[in-house]
């Protein structure tokens, strides 16, 4: 089978769902309304509540929402075959991921940017705030070991991928200084002098990498390229959000969609042929990638492109203080993660135009890959081509890049530039992740803070220079601990299972607010997805508890014993605290009319007071 058809038919979906799905749940559901006044307005601080430019800001949301998730997900479920991953990331980010990002996003623009966390406690009760704070930092720490593994797999002895990223940093620093001090408001002025400058690092990179003084500088092992990244979410989460991190997510954003759309028209233009087949007989397990069969475990392997729990958080932490009016988050909250969705078909196309042979050899270790009975086909080619070895890059991401720069190269005129297509992949994928985990780690920080500051109230001030140092080291120190120890065959099942868990959670908490605000009549297009999500997640955490964690603890190697029993822990404390949030919803639901009808009493007295003031 060809390409396009699946283009074809997930452009249309996609467009119909945002033409008419969205428009739906804008008028019925959540009411929107533009003369509401925002956050960003009723809060401006000029540091993490600004009314942003709504293209900016889905520029930086979309930045900060699509991670390694819909591209890593899509190519390690390849393994399934191309048809099972096709399905579920066209009809989860139709029916619920571009639901659950809306509903939140909406629902925190409302409620004064209030946190997940913060509208479980307004929402449901005391107790499910407690327990989703606590469910949240351990699916934030998860998250973004999973995000940053793929980067380290990509970037590690690659001094082109590594001077290219780590050039996007000041890059994107003087972007934020030239538009809001040196030339305030002249954002198409700094877009176009950030992607040139971008695309220059592109191809310089290739000089730098071939310098003998300067590519040892740039040659970064695993633990460099981990402690640089760690080095670089400390200080995105300090700095205030218009001077790094809302430039560099709208400048990525740019090579994101930019990318995405040139790659659609190349699939378009080329039409490769899909060698992966339709299904392969990995669905019934044992494959070598995903260990499971594909239900329950297609639903966590591909997490971001179609529904992600992860996007709750921006969502409600750093989009929310920004949206300039109210009607602004059905583009921004439905529309950027239906052309996330859109980027996992693109990632799962790429994959599957890999020979199944290059894909596993590239993907799975070589002394697995010896067992599995494939044989490479153009591997030693592309390794030619590319420049670098390919073969046991685990994570995706490179495998990814390969099948990416194999369709740009057949374009008219690009034949011979292999190297530099991979090399721009890598960077473009790179790009994708370090602007979530700027994000997550930002947004984590003002959970910490937020959560802190109910023991001890300086730590609550996210003006308070101490606390946001010490809330940040944390969470900085936690997903490196992760990255450091873990590996793509543990933290993704783990990252998955998080990040679905947190999506139940969100869509619940999404369904009480419907159901609180009187509109429960559509409280449907909420609690569907959310027990879809719910079943399909536990039951994964279970397996993958039972089956990959808990045989780790009986391993020679003391190292994976302490991490099983972490992998263990963490599962069960996350699938316990989901399962508690959604009990406690489903009570909050039954006393919805009581809780209506106090609300309604405290306006009126509230009015009757103004009245008489």
């Amino acid at each position: 089978m060809h390409a396009l058809p699946l283009v074809l038919v997930a452009a249309c979906c996609l467009a119909i769902a945002y033409r008419y799905y969205s428009a739906f749940l804008a008028t019925k559901a959540l009411v929107l309304d533009a003369e509401r006044p925002t956050p960003a307005h009723t809060l401006y601080d000029g540091q993490n509540y600004v009314p942003t430019n709504r293209w900016v800001l889905f520029g930086h949301h979309f930045a900060a929402i699509t991670g390694a998730g819909p591209l890593i997900g899509p190519v390690l479920a390849a393994q399934f075959g191309f048809l099972p991953g096709f399905l579920w990331l066209v009809i989860g980010v139709c029916l619920a991921g571009a639901v659950h990002d809306f509903v939140i996003l909406a629902s925190s623009v409302r409620s004064g940017g209030r946190s997940l966390a913060e509208l479980a406690l307004a929402e449901i009760s005391p107790r499910a705030y407690f327990v989703s704070a606590l469910a949240i930092l351990f699916v934030v720490v998860i998250a973004l070991a999973g995000l940053g593994l793929a980067v380290v797999n990509a970037l590690h002895d690659s001094a082109w991928g590594a001077f290219t990223i780590g050039m996007s940093i000041p890059i994107a620093f003087g972007m934020g200084l030239y538009m809001y001090r040196f030339r305030k408001g002249k954002i198409g002025e700094a877009t176009a002098l950030g992607v040139v400058l971008l695309l220059a690092c592109v191809v310089l990179g290739r000089v730098v990498s071939e310098h003998p003084t300067l590519a040892p500088l740039f040659t970064l092992d695993k633990l460099q390229v981990t402690m640089a990244m760690a080095a670089y979410g400390f200080i995105a989460s300090v700095l205030p959000v218009w001077m790094l991190l809302c430039p560099r997510d709208y400048l990525s954003s740019f090579m994101k969609v930019g990318t995405i759309l040139f790659l659609a028209v190349g699939v378009v233009i080329v039409n490769p042929q899909l060698h992966m087949p339709a299904i392969t007989p990995f669905i019934h397990g044992g494959g070598p990638i995903v260990p499971g069969t594909v239900f329950p475990f297609l639903f966590i392997t591909i997490a971001c492109g179609a529904i992600s729990g992860f996007h709750a958080l921006v969502g409600s932490g750093t989009t929310p203080k920004m949206i300039d009016k109210e009607t602004d988050t059905r583009m921004i909250g439905y529309g950027s993660m239906l052309m996330e969705g859109f980027v996992g078909v693109i990632a799962l196309i790429a994959a599957s135009a890999l020979h199944p042979g290059d894909y596993f050899a590239i993907n799975v270790a070589p002394e697995q890959f010896a067992a599995l009975g494939y044989a490479p086909v153009n591997l030693a080619g592309l390794e030619a081509q590319v420049g670098e070895s390919l073969a046991g890059r685990t994570g995706g991401a490179v495998s990814l890049a390969v099948g990416m720069a194999q369709i740009f190269t057949a374009l008219p005129g690009m034949r011979g530039l292999m190297s530099y297509w991979y090399h721009f992949a890598i960077m473009f994928e790179a790009l994708f992740i370090l602007t979530t985990i700027d994000t997550g780690t930002r947004v984590s920080r003002f959970l910490v803070q937020e959560f802190g500051g109910r023991l001890w109230k300086p730590l609550g001030r996210v003006d308070w220079l101490p606390g946001t140092l010490l809330s940040t080291a944390l969470i900085v120190a936690g997903w490196t601990y992760f990255i450091l120890t873990g590996s793509i065959t543990t933290i993704w099942p783990m990252f998955g299972i998080a990040n679905q868990l947190l999506a139940a959670l969100a869509l619940a908490i999404g369904t009480t607010i419907l159901v609180n605000a009187g509109r429960a009549r559509y409280a449907w297009t909420t609690a569907v997805p959310m027990a879809f999500v719910a079943v399909t997640t536990l039951t994964a955490g279970f397996l993958s508890v039972r089956n990959n964690f808990l045989p780790m603890t009986r391993l020679p190697d003391p190292g994976k014993v302490v991490q099983g029993w972490i992998n263990s822990t963490l599962t069960i404390v996350m699938m316990v605290c989901v399962i508690f949030v959604l009990v406690e919803a489903v009570i909050a639901w039954r006393h919805a009319p009581r809780r209506r009808a106090e609300r309604a009493a405290e306006a009126a007295a509230a009015a009757r007071g103004a009245t008489a003031a």
